[in-house]
């Protein structure tokens, strides 16, 4: 009798701890699913100030038109990119999103670079104002990001950690992707200053 107590005992321990640990995963999967809102939240508001920035400048880059279209272009790929993380969340489809924001943070480089040559766009003030919210707005995707990230880390260790990592491939969860991005990359890069 004391041998079967026992064993019930340890079975009803076994039983919390994995539940627990499960319980565990589940919330850090809901953190990385609230931050990646937030990530998507930002996005949005990019998406939302990028076709009216190409209109004021429109007026006056008339020569540049390859170069506005190769923005819009670029959005609404990230756009529908952002859309099939949100509707699938997979490690594909956050390949894909990155790859669609990095070309949109180029096409918004290369835009912005040949701004420059057009000094009545430089001084109009609808266009200053758009691209200060527009760095205001990069300012809070990259804090976003940082957040997503830690929150992924944390739920791959809990995850890659023994014993949770039983309970872990039982169930079913995988390793979540960090979100790696390559935009800013030319500024990054060493510039060469001659005199």
């Amino acid at each position: 009798m004391t041998f079967f107590l026992i064993v019930l005992f340890l079975l009803i321990v076994l039983l919390v701890w994995g539940v627990v640990i499960y319980n565990g995963l589940v919330a850090l999967i809901n953190q990385i699913r609230n931050t990646f809102s937030q990530i998507d939240v930002q996005l949005q508001r990019r998406y939302d100030l990028i076709p009216n920035l190409v209109e004021t400048a429109k007026a006056y880059m008339k020569h540049e038109r390859e170069t506005l279209e190769a923005v819009i272009l670029a959005r609404n790929q990230a756009v529908q990119a952002a859309r099939q993380v949100k509707d699938a969340p997979s490690p594909e489809s956050m390949h894909t999103l990155q790859g669609a924001e990095n070309a949109l943070g180029g096409m918004l480089s290369r835009f912005f670079a040949l701004s420059e040559s057009y000094p009545d766009l430089k001084a109009n003030q609808n266009m200053a104002q758009l691209q200060e919210e527009l760095a205001s707005t990069e300012n809070r995707i990259a804090f976003s990001r940082q957040a997503y990230n830690d929150a992924v880390m944390r739920y791959n260790t809990q995850r890659e950690t023994f014993p949770n990592s039983l309970i872990a491939s039982r169930f079913g969860f995988r390793a979540e992707e960090m979100w790696k991005s390559d935009e800013g990359s030319v500024i990054r890069k060493n510039i060469q200053v001659g005199f």
